[in-house]
């Protein structure tokens, strides 16, 4: 999986990388047990800090989205549903709340997620 980063973006590269590997495994990009790059890999081809991949690292094994062993690095994790924490909750309520005062209808929110949904690739 080819990753991109905006180094001009207000989302932290941490964040970044973590977001590209959640919906690479929705879309179907990334599989079960799929390895990804070192830490020093990642950092050395992007040009990124070896303590910011490890951070994101960090998080997306808390989270659940990957598995990390000495010997094997960082792999996709099995099939398990990762259930939406508080912070994804919050965070969904809030771009609910911005597109409500954007003027959407409830009809048009709900018919955007199905699409985005549906872009993910996943039958679930």
């Amino acid at each position: 999986m080819l990753m991109t980063f905006d180094f001009s973006s207000p989302v932290p590269i941490y964040m970044q990388i973590r977001n590209q590997v959640i919906v690479g495994i929705a879309e179907g990009k990334l599989k079960p047990g799929e390895k990804l790059p070192t830490i020093r890999v990642l950092a050395e081809e992007s040009g990124i800090n070896m303590m910011t991949v490890s951070k994101a690292y960090q998080l997306l094994k808390q989270e659940g989205y990957i598995v990390t062993d000495r010997r094997n690095g960082a792999t996709i994790a099995g099939k398990e549903i990762v259930p939406a924490g508080k912070e994804t909750r919050e965070a969904l309520k809030l771009y609910i709340s911005q597109l409500r005062l954007s003027g959407m209808r409830k009809e048009d929110i709900l018919a955007l997620c199905e699409e985005l949904y549906d872009e993910g690739g996943n039958d679930k």
